[in-house]
């Protein structure tokens, strides 16, 4: 039996086309080919190997489609409109990570190019007119080329969070807390609204929540909601067709749609507009999302967690927040704790985040002086953790010795010329063990009464300072 052979304008052999192909991963694959009907020829043939298929037939569409979407494999001409366009797709192609493996179609007086072509990073190429089986062949082994690449990639992320919830840096009890809840939630796919102030680390639970969830292999998709007028949210959040509104020029799918199979992140989920909560609300209820510009709902499996740094009860009761919504939204609610409250975790974070910035910036800084520690602790944060981090990264580019001082503490959190890192001021006139036993009883209410760190601040023995709280009655 002859293999069916194709040309462009030709019709393809349905027979041949019919044939089963065990154990191939079904993979979305782009087609970019000025040749319409070619391009279509090539099309119905992955899919009906069970291949989801996207056609373009330039290369600016080409470049969009790459930009907007992952694909698994990438069939290209390599001579488009008298230009050699197909070289451009396979780079374009290199921006995704990983790569997807791309095949190019080319004539005979092409292949030294298309030789070149694979040495710069192309699977392989096929040459016209298609040998349809060949053609197949081809596509099925790139399939599982990109296959193999996704699952080495899991496999290194897998490694790289070995750690688990062991990378979130905490050993205060508000913290522990919290990670035992996120522990035992992860495995489930119960919604979680997580609460806390602005910078107090609430992508970071999410991420550990999804990535020690059975939905670790697919992907987080994040977004967060602050900000954004109702129109950008909604497609942002469903996406749109082609035409549905003026410059869309192509089809794009949204944040649902692309974390199907996985868990979506909605941050600020109470800077919601009301509208967009309705619709939100259905999503949900339905498992089902509909694109801008089109009447039929796909199906998403997503797993919902959410945050916020607002009063969601005040929200509802104020009807500014559907009830109906939140109730959905909190099926169980982690609520993060300010710095302010967890200040035991400072010396840890300070430790941490010292490493993390001398290896960036190339600064030989091993640690913190005691009197720049006290000055970090006993400053509000209003920023969390996340100010703590930049204030750290500021401290290490500005300091010249291998230790941080308090003179590299930026300005607004440094302590004012005179003040004690403690706060006690205008002292004149007060007797020396009043001193001593305010400044120990300020230091242990600082550190939630860790007497290991407050011995080292203050620069006494422990033992010291456990005869001093027996003698002052602290």
């Amino acid at each position: 039996m002859l293999k069916p052979r194709v040309a462009a304008g030709a019709k393809p052999d349905k027979m041949s086309w019919s044939m089963s192909e065990p154990d191939i991963p079904k993979s979305n694959i782009l087609v970019v080919d000025d040749e319409r009907e070619h391009a279509q020829v090539m099309c119905e043939a992955l899919t009906r190997l069970g291949h989801k298929c996207d056609v373009t037939y330039n290369l600016p569409e080409a470049k969009s489609r790459l930009e907007k979407k992952r694909y698994d494999v990438v069939v290209t001409d390599l001579v488009m409109e008298g230009a050699k366009d197909g070289l451009e797709v396979l780079k374009a192609s290199k921006h995704q990570h990983p790569a997807p493996p791309v095949i190019l179609v080319t004539a005979r007086g092409d292949i030294p190019t298309s030789v070149q072509a694979m040495h710069e990073g192309a699977f392989d190429f096929i040459e016209k007119p298609l040998d349809l089986d060949y053609f197949r062949a081809k596509v099925n082994n790139a399939a599982e080329r990109s296959a193999l690449q996704k699952q080495n990639q899991v496999l290194q992320e897998e490694l790289a969070e070995q750690r688990g919830f062991e990378g979130i840096i905490g050993k205060s009890g508000a913290m522990q807390q919290v990670l035992q809840t996120a522990r035992q939630v992860a495995m489930s796919d119960i919604p979680v609204l997580i609460m806390g102030e602005s910078g107090t680390g609430k992508e970071l639970i999410a991420r550990a929540i999804h990535n020690n969830s059975r939905r670790r292999k697919e992907r987080l998709v994040t977004l967060n909601c602050a900000g954004l007028a109702e129109s950008i949210l909604e497609d942002e959040l469903f996406g749109h067709e082609r035409g549905a509104f003026t410059n869309a020029v192509s089809a794009r799918e949204g944040r649902f749609e692309h974390a199907d199979g996985g868990t979506i992140f909605l941050d600020e989920i109470g800077d919601m507009p009301g509208t967009m909560q309705a619709k939100l609300l259905r999503v949900l209820e339905n498992g089902e999302v509909v694109r801008l510009g089109n009447n039929e709902p796909v199906k998403v499996d997503v797993r919902l967690i959410s945050a916020t740094n607002r009063n969601l009860d005040e929200m509802v009761a104020e009807k500014q927040f559907r009830e109906d919504l939140y109730f959905r939204i909190k099926g169980v609610t982690i609520s993060l704790p300010p710095l302010r409250e967890r200040r035991e975790d400072i010396p840890l974070l300070i430790h941490f985040f010292t490493q993390q910035a001398a290896e960036k910036y190339n600064k030989p800084v091993e640690g913190i002086e005691p009197e720049a520690q006290q000055a970090l602790m006993s400053y509000g944060w209003p920023g969390n953790v996340r100010e703590l981090k930049n204030a750290i990264d500021t401290m290490v580019v500005m300091n010249n010795d291998s230790r941080l001082s308090v003179a590299s503490i930026p300005r607004n959190i440094r302590p004012a010329s005179g003040a004690s890192p403690g706060g006690l001021d205008n002292v004149a006139g007060i007797p020396l063990d009043e001193l001593e036993k305010e400044a120990i009883r300020k230091t242990l209410q600082m550190v939630n009464g860790n007497r290991e760190q407050a011995a080292k601040i203050l620069r006494i023995g422990e033992r010291t300072l456990y005869r001093k709280i027996k003698e002052y009655g602290l």
